[in-house]
């Protein structure tokens, strides 16, 4: 049976990874080309990642390679993103290390296939869909929790200190260290800072370059020379080599699954959120749309795989995917290139990891939990309404405090709370708003309705925004310019329907305000009432240049018009 070209795409359309996609499309040399030199990049970058990430896991060095390899082959091949990396990552180095401290690591390989098999199940649900609408604030505070934690947990490698134990709470942590400070090694600490500062010099002249394998290489390579008493790789795990071979299956009983279900759901949480999250980021940067369920059931596959080989759990990774679409990528080809890269390096090259000092790799973990805690972010978040703000302090203190899972919850408990105090107080309430999009199928763009009342000249746009506009459908606003054939010369967005807003909703404008700006798009909002006037005021949403405030949309189609008749 035929569908109409404005037929809701048939859901089994949904679940098709994008390989498919790019292959039923024509793939030549010339893409295969562009995917094999982003893959190499992409390894280069993701090479001293996975095993600065393993480390501070509290696993060897080898765990995150081969997690590299295998998860990141597959979730490219299965995924629902044309540009997906997948890899470990820091958002799991917290839940990780705590799960290997008290369950051991054959518990870590039961929660991680726990968490595949609860990520699979999530996709074939269509899950996928409610994942995303996670509010801002929680997403940040627990974000900046972990880096926080990453951070103080490389103190150790850093200065070169030897604790007598290294306890998992933060706090006791912070305690352990404070009271190993006698043991500072001058030389430790002369190498993290020499690494540290040539990967932040690289960064601000020689972006390209890539900076975490340069800096590890050289301090490797001044270790050795200069025979520097300091702990590397060889030193701290001597003998250790690489094997894929599956590992003794775990003792597996109905009080352990029952004890590891937290941390299994916190994983499959944490690795659907940052994966959608990055496939998000890939999308605003390249135009595409990705599929949500089918990205979820490619991390579940992965995340079982990887447990399989012995591995740790994997998700994507926003800044290798965000290389690999700044190097060219044409497909997911280039994410399954950059694993077999890794691998290569694993057989090829293995021996010379055992240079690698310890401190280079705290260096790199450094500026990655510096990256992790989006300090910007942060601090517009701290501009946001008292509740929003509230929720964002709440969800950072009980990370770094407590536990990942207790903030998650009640981060998003916290959230439902304020979203039904706002809406008690909410005037007007629009019953008819269709609260979730559905999936999409394929990256054709669809043509904006214009608004019907009005002729809108050639080159604008019009967008009606109609009730409380909060972190439940703020990302749907992101959507807006994908549906449009070609960039509009004005984008019209009207407000007179929104009678409050939140933090997640004033991101997501001033998202598609940035998006606007590399379209050359002038954006009018119209009819601000005053709690969204006030909000978007605060944020610093409305000071933007680009941005023009007018009272109605008849002003709106006036100005449009002679902004289109300058051009």
């Amino acid at each position: 049976m035929s569908h109409r070209a404005d037929a809701p795409p048939p859901s089994s359309s949904l679940l098709v990874p994008k390989l498919v996609t790019v292959l039923r499309e024509g793939y030549g040399f010339a893409a295969f080309r562009a995917d094999f030199i982003a893959g190499l990049t992409v390894a280069i970058v993701a090479l001293p990642l996975a095993m600065a990430l393993a480390i501070a896991s509290g696993t060897t060095p080898d765990k995150g390679l081969i997690t590299a390899v295998v998860a990141g082959f597959l979730i490219s091949a299965l995924g629902g993103s044309r540009y997906q990396i997948g890899g470990p990552t820091g958002a799991f180095v917290v839940v990780v290390f705590n799960v290997i401290a008290v369950h051991g690591y054959d518990g870590l390989v039961i929660a991680t296939a726990m968490a595949g098999l609860m990520l699979v199940g999530a996709g074939l649900l269509r899950v996928g869909t409610f994942i995303k609408y996670i509010p801002q604030p929680v997403v940040t505070g627990f974000t900046a929790g972990i880096a926080v934690i990453i951070a103080v947990s490389q103190v150790k490698d850093f200065l070169g200190l030897t604790p007598d134990r290294e306890p998992a709470e933060f706090f006791e942590k912070v305690a352990a260290l404070a009271a190993a400070l006698p043991g500072f090694a001058p030389q430790t600490f002369l190498v993290a800072l020499g690494a540290l500062l040539l990967i932040l010099v690289l960064r601000r002249y020689r972006p390209g370059w890539p900076g975490f394998l340069i800096a590890v290489a050289a301090a490797g390579a001044v270790v050795a020379l200069f025979g520097i008493d300091t702990d590397t790789i060889g030193t701290r795990f001597a003998g250790l080599e690489p094997s894929f071979a599956l590992p003794a299956f775990p003792h597996v009983t109905m009080e352990r699954i029952v004890a590891l279900f937290p941390s299994a759901f916190t994983i499959a949480f944490l690795a659907g959120v940052e994966s959608l999250l990055s496939a998000m980021v890939a999308d605003s940067m390249t135009g595409r749309r990705h599929r949500s369920n089918c990205e979820l059931i490619a991390q579940g596959v992965a995340n079982c795989a990887s447990a399989g080989i012995g591995g740790l759990p994997a998700t994507g990774a926003i800044a290798r995917t965000a290389t690999n679409i700044r190097a060219g990528a044409r497909g997911p080809i280039a994410g399954m290139l950059h694993a077999v890269f890794i691998l290569g390096f694993m057989l090829l090259a293995w021996p010379v990891t055992v240079y690698i000092p310890l401190a280079a790799l705290a260096a790199v973990l450094v500026v990655v939990a510096w990256n992790m805690s989006e300090i910007d972010k942060f601090r517009h978040l701290m501009k946001a309404p008292i509740g929003d703000r509230a929720v964002l302090l709440i969800t950072f203190g009980l990370t770094v405090a407590v536990d990942l899972t207790v903030a998650i919850e009640v981060g998003v408990v916290l959230a439902a709370v304020l979203f039904m105090h706002r809406m008690s107080e909410a005037v007007e309430v629009q019953a008819h708003m269709k609260i979730l999009d559905e999936d999409v199928a394929d990256d054709a763009p669809h043509m904006l309705r214009p608004v019907e009342e009005y002729e809108l000249p050639g080159g604008v746009v019009s967008s009606v925004i109609r009730g409380p506009f909060f972190f439940g459908v703020a990302m749907r606003l992101g959507e807006t310019l994908d549906r449009i054939g070609a960039p509009p010369r004005v984008l019209i967005l009207r407000m007179r329907a929104v009678p409050m807003i939140d933090a997640s909703g004033a991101s997501a404008i001033e998202a598609l305000i940035a998006r606007c700006r590399r379209h050359g798009t002038q954006v009018l909002i119209t009819g601000l009432q005053d709690q969204p006037a006030l909000v978007l005021r605060k944020m610093g949403v409305t000071d933007d240049p680009l941005v023009r405030l007018v009272p109605g949309i008849d002003e709106a189609l006036v100005l449009a018009r002679e902004i289109v008749a300058g051009d």
